[in-house]
């Protein structure tokens, strides 16, 4: 089952702290459905997937599907 991180109405910073913050809390090979209106949130995911080694995939513009790679 794939867990929901819901951030609408935060701006940037915040949304990509709480994803840092649960995704520690994952096994590698898990996906999380992440919601967020943040305008930056799709440039800000690309820069932490670099960071983190971790995949995301837009699902739509404010859906994004995380999956825990390392």
């Amino acid at each position: 089952m794939t867990q929901e991180l819901d951030c609408r109405g935060k701006r940037c910073p915040l949304p990509i702290i709480e994803l840092s913050k649960k995704i520690n809390e994952f096994e590698v090979g898990q996906e999380l459905l992440f919601i967020s209106d943040d305008p930056a949130t799709a440039a800000d995911l690309s820069a932490w997937a670099r960071m983190t080694g971790n995949e995301f995939k837009i699902i739509s513009a404010d859906n994004f599907l995380i999956t825990k790679s390392n």
